[in-house]
């Protein structure tokens, strides 16, 4: 197996930390990316704002996909390591996410890729029919999802029992049962996308609109010269905004 990340955590500000039970638990300063969809600069964002990283590995079939985005994190304050392979990539990495857009029982990570410590973000098995890890590591994780019914249908969880013990995340975020409980736990985010999460924001976001009128309205319908590049679109307009 891969070697164990570093179980320091690297969240921006070490007295918010928690101890090993946290929620906000990062096991490294490292994410990798298996990805084969636009959106990986997002996360990559996400994760620095969230969880202190402060380097990205990519990895995409398509070498281009990998050079445009390395392109558009340039100055971000990541650093930023293209790969030639999903194991190069993955070294180092306290937090994997693969992201693929092929609609087969893929295998994006193996079970001999996966060591103890890592948490893994599997977003991109969202279909029945259509997953990125091998089962077995399925087997030594602790899975997390955003409503098990229908990740039992779309996401990894699909090559398992109907019975096979899951948390949810709402679970975690009450209190109700533990996140990270250990430096050498494998924990599996099993993302396949629930519509109710994003009304609910938006419903959040239009009360809020409604009390302070602090907004501009936007056009909302994207045409982006390259769909596959919608974080590149956001650079290209904010550019010309300066001008």
């Amino acid at each position: 197996r891969t070697s164990s990340p570093s179980p320091t955590c690297a969240c921006p500000s070490s007295s918010t930390c928690r101890p090993v039970r946290s929620r906000r638990r990062c096991p490294s300063d490292s994410v990798a990316f298996h990805t084969k969809r636009h959106g990986a600069e997002f996360q990559a964002l996400a994760f620095r704002a969230l969880c202190g990283i402060r380097e990205v590995r990519l990895y995409d079939i398509d070498p281009a996909a990998t050079a445009k985005c390395v392109r558009n994190l340039a100055g971000s304050g990541l650093a930023v390591t293209p790969c030639q392979s999903a194991e190069e990539a993955i070294l180092g990495a306290g937090i994997v996410t693969t992201v693929t857009a092929d609609k087969q029982y893929a295998t994006i990570l193996t079970d001999n890729m996966v060591g103890p410590g890592i948490h893994i973000n599997a977003v991109g098995g969202d279909c029945p029919g259509k997953t990125e890890l091998h089962r077995d590591i399925l087997l030594r994780s602790s899975i997390f999802t955003e409503y098990t019914p229908q990740t039992r249908i779309e996401g990894e969880i699909q090559q398992l029992p109907p019975d096979h013990p899951v948390t949810e995340l709402w679970e975690v975020l009450t209190g109700r049962a533990p996140g990270r409980t250990g430096d050498r736990q494998i924990t599996l985010f099993d993302s396949v996308g629930f519509a109710i999460e994003d009304f609910s924001a938006l419903r959040w976001v239009h009360a809020r609109l409604a009390e302070h009128r602090l907004c501009e309205e936007l056009d909302m319908i994207a045409d982006p010269d390259d769909p596959r590049d919608l974080y590149g679109m956001l650079l290209r307009a904010q550019a010309q905004a300066q001008k």
